[in-house]
């Protein structure tokens, strides 16, 4: 036992996490699923867990929480009295119903998220019918070889790539291809189809920013994104969209960015689509995306198949239900398997679990990036200095603009202009199973109304299935009600209103130095697109046949079979957008290091270098001047193939410049 979790503490934590899942009687429990409770599944063992892993302040605060409670009375109390000691400490102020809140989520995110680790299944799961994992992870040798330090360090190259993602992992392709020096700093680890195990948890802990869905620090969204070799590409659902014309329009008409308004463009967008694979032929419908269909033909609205970046070859329907976890079947044409693969046979050296803490500037321009490597075994550190006269920051909108603000360089821009794609939550009841879990998780959309005269709308789609970020996602009311709920899951169709930002948030940073996203919506584009988009996913569920539908929102408003359709709409229309309203989630960042003419008002020319810093080059969707309206992935690749030209007709001119001076 840890020396701050004492008997008392145990005992506190294990009867809190009995009233958030309590043992409930019912004479209609096949699976045992209204009987089990909470610690039957040992989450309270999970939690000292986690808290081991946590920071201390933050630590501290969770335990004190506990204390609070256990002074209470909530060991012994009757199970209606705890449910009310839990109500009552959350109205003692702000941080004690954030705790209270933060707690309750987890509790529900391991009960229903953790397998035993014995056998890969959680026992909540057969209510659902979800199967858990379905296969064994292939065993076989990685192609990739990562470059590991002995020791302090410090290399030589001709360009170093920050980050491996859409953007890092296109441009370090292309580069090493040219036959440029080049060293891949990747802050994750590498995992490939011998490691994916099709569970949830570990997938959060060992391939996502900070560990799974983060909240931004002003607790108004959930962020999810990629942080492991391939970053978003490996773990995101393959939904490839070309950037639309009216985006590209906007971006060439009113930001400066040459060329991506024709042509040009478009050769770059065809290269990367032929290099991933980019076909319609892995696209079946599962529940979710049928019942999209269904009542996008019921209603008359548009509605489209969607491409993906997977392998017929080696596609299976029935591991692509956990793309989200990585792709088991190796299917997935992400930045792994494809560019970054491209760039290690070419020679380049890649370093995972290495993090860059500072852009080296010399005589003003570009020289090099100061990084730290840390070993996942014994946790021993080594510094790595790559001396490089090109630098592409491509670390993600969350970390590129936190290193250049610690290396104080790009501007006043840096880390302004957020856009997230906030996202707002419909799910519907059917009288059938969903089968959620079955083929890939988003292979359709209504786009019926991404196109407003402004050009900013939205697009109705369907999320990855999960059982923990599902179950911590709905609005914990009563344990009872919540139970219901999650009785229900096996039959549920969740829908998701993808929004095209018009405002935006930012990304400072904190006295450590770490990246501090905040993102108020509050722009009314923004608001009127977010309740248009909440109306339209609850019609469509109605249109489809839903028995009951429920907005993932404070108090989960519900609407009945029979009840008023209309005045329900009405009802969830005027709940806020953040903190205490509709719960919004974002798997889209994007905008923080921004392309454009004005150094006032973007941090990187229209192809990528910064304006203060020649040599230093943004190559991932930070550089965005705005929000794409689609999953970014393949406008990312495009851009980044188009300023990888960039980087290497600089470099020619570099060289023939130094070839210049040595013959004078």
């Amino acid at each position: 036992m840890t020396e701050w979790m004492t008997d008392s503490r145990r005992t506190a934590l294990r009867a809190i996490c009995d009233t958030v899942v309590p043992s409930i009687a019912r004479t209609d429990d096949a699976t045992g699923f209204w009987a089990r409770k909470s610690t039957d599944v040992g989450t309270d063992q999970a939690i000292i867990g986690v808290l081991a892993t946590m920071p201390a302040e933050q630590r501290d605060g969770l335990l004190g929480l506990v204390d609070v409670l256990g002074a209470q009375g909530i060991v012994h109390a009757s199970p209606l009295s705890r449910e009310q000691l839990l109500s009552r400490t959350a109205l003692l102020g702000p941080m004690a119903a954030i705790g209270v809140g933060a707690l309750t989520k987890l509790i529900l995110f391991l009960t229903y998220g953790q397998p035993d680790p014995a056998t890969g299944q959680n026992p909540m799961w057969k209510e659902f019918g979800y199967p858990g994992p379905v296969s064994m992870p292939p065993q076989k040798p990685k192609p990739i070889s990562p470059v590991v330090p002995a020791g302090d360090v410090t290399i030589n190259a001709d360009v170093v790539v920050v980050g491996s993602g859409s953007g890092g992992g296109v441009i370090a392709g292309k580069l090493a291809g040219a036959g440029l020096k080049l060293v891949v700093l990747e802050a994750g680890g590498y995992f490939d189809e011998s490691d994916f195990n099709q569970l949830e948890l570990w997938a959060y802990q060992n391939m996502y920013w900070r560990g799974g869905p983060t909240l931004t620090a002003d607790l108004n969204i959930n962020i999810q994104a990629g942080a492991t070799l391939g970053g978003g590409s490996t773990v995101n659902w393959t939904n490839c969209l070309r950037t639309r014309p009216w985006v590209r329009e906007e971006w060439a008409r009113e930001h400066g960015l040459e060329g991506v308004d024709g042509p040009d463009y478009d050769r770059h967008l065809d290269a990367v689509s032929q290099r991933i694979g980019v076909n319609d032929n892995c696209s079946e419908l599962n529940g979710p995306n049928q019942r999209l269909k269904d009542g996008a033909d019921k209603l008359g609205w548009a509605f489209r198949v969607l491409s993906r970046n997977a392998d017929p070859a080696t596609y299976d329907p029935v591991s692509a239900g956990y793309l989200g976890f990585g792709d088991q079947s190796g299917s997935k044409l992400g930045t792994m398997k494809t560019y970054l693969q491209d760039a290690f046979d070419a020679g380049a050296d890649i370093i995972v679990r290495c993090r860059a803490s500072k852009v080296l500037v010399e005589a003003g321009r570009a020289a090099g990036v100061e990084a730290t490597y840390a070993d996942p075994v014994t946790g021993a550190t080594a510094k790595v200095t790559v001396r490089a006269p090109q630098i592409v920051v491509a670390g993600g909108s969350l970390e590129s603009p936190a290193l250049l603000l610690r290396s104080g360089i790009g501007g006043p821009a840096v880390g302004k202009n957020l856009r997230l794609h906030p996202v707002a939550l419909i799910f519907g009841v059917y009288r059938e199973k969903q089968d959620s879990w079955w083929g890939a998780p988003m292979t359709g959309m209504i786009d019926q109304f991404e196109h407003p005269d402004h050009g900013y709308g939205f697009l109705i789609q369907t999320p990855q299935y999960t059982t923990g970020t599902t179950a911590a996602f709905i609005p914990f009311t009563t344990a009872a009600s919540h139970k219901e709920v999650m009785s229900r899951f096996a039959n549920v169709s969740v829908s998701i209103g993808l929004t095209r930002d018009h405002g935006h948030g930012q990304v400072a940073i904190d006295a450590n130095g770490e990246a501090v996203p905040t993102y108020s919506v509050t722009d009314e584009i923004d608001l009127a697109n977010l309740k248009k988009s909440i109306e339209v996913q609850t019609r469509m569920h109605h249109a489809a046949g839903a028995l009951r539908i429920s907005a993932v929102a404070e108090g989960l408003p519900t609407w009945r079979w029979g009840d008023n359709l209309e005045a329900y709409i009405a009802k969830v229309k005027a709940v806020p957008f953040g903190f205490g309203g509709h719960r919004m989630f974002s798997a889209h960042q994007m905008g923080t290091c921004r392309m454009g003419k004005d150094p006032k008002t973007s941090v990187a020319g229209p192809f990528g270098e910064l304006h203060d810093t020649p040599g230093v080059w943004i190559g991932d969707a930070s550089a965005f001047p705005t929000a794409s309206g689609v999953n970014p992935m393949l406008s990312v690749m495009g851009l980044a193939h188009r300023t990888a030209a960039a980087i290497a007709a600089a470099g020619n001119s570099a060289a023939a410049g130094a070839r210049a001076t040595t013959k004078a």
